[in-house]
């Protein structure tokens, strides 16, 4: 079984790449302010890996709202950034690549702390799998760290801290703004991980 990953260049997927190395990787430029980022820090991890790497370009810019997508938040966004259906709408698209490329297993770098949003969840990733399993290419839905937190997926992945480093994690700019919730994550696990930037693992 062919295997592609859904990799947005966040600490997540980065580590997800390097521990379970899938035959194809995808990254989704769907009009997020931070696109050429993360497509940077995604390209950056399959060239060391040796993923084929495919980027997907659709703008969604106008269904999207507050800090991702540079506009003023949506009165009926539960956070500063909102992507409606998001999740829903990103394993799709990398769904329709997957199937051109053979690939029957899609992964994707939920964490345990994803599941306080109905898209994190078991259930939730159940329910996307039957949908495509009962259409063209019956494609698996995976998260393999969905019981883990992002530092623990970290230290099992044994990702070297030079390429952690690559992750881009902030939502409202293609260099870290150091003040939205992507960004604030990001420093809160290298807090807890303990990594130093400045030295190779």
């Amino acid at each position: 079984m062919k295997s592609a990953l859904l990799l947005s260049g966040g600490m997540d997927s980065l580590s997800l790449a390097w521990w379970k190395k899938p035959d194809f990787a995808l990254t989704i430029d769907y009009g997020q302010l931070a696109a050429a980022a993360e497509i940077a820090a995604s390209a950056t991890i399959c060239k060391r890996l040796g993923i084929l790497h495919n980027i997907i370009r659709i703008d969604c810019s106008s269904l999207g709202s507050g800090d991702m997508a540079g506009t003023v938040t949506n009165i009926h966004a539960p956070a500063s950034d909102w992507w409606p259906y998001r999740n829903q709408l990103l394993v799709t698209l990398a769904a329709m690549r997957a199937i051109e490329l053979g690939a029957n297993r899609l992964l994707i770098g939920t964490v345990r702390s994803d599941g306080t949003h109905k898209d994190g969840t078991k259930e939730f990733i159940e329910r996307l799998t039957s949908l495509l399993m009962c259409q063209e290419g019956e494609i698996i839905v995976e998260a393999p760290a969905i019981n883990m937190s992002t530092a623990d997926l970290i230290r099992h992945s044994c990702i070297p801290s030079g390429y952690l480093a690559w992750a881009h994690s902030c939502h409202k700019s293609n260099v870290a703004c150091g003040n939205c919730r992507g960004c604030n994550k990001y420093f809160e696990v290298y807090d807890e991980i303990g990594y130093d930037l400045d030295r190779p693992r």
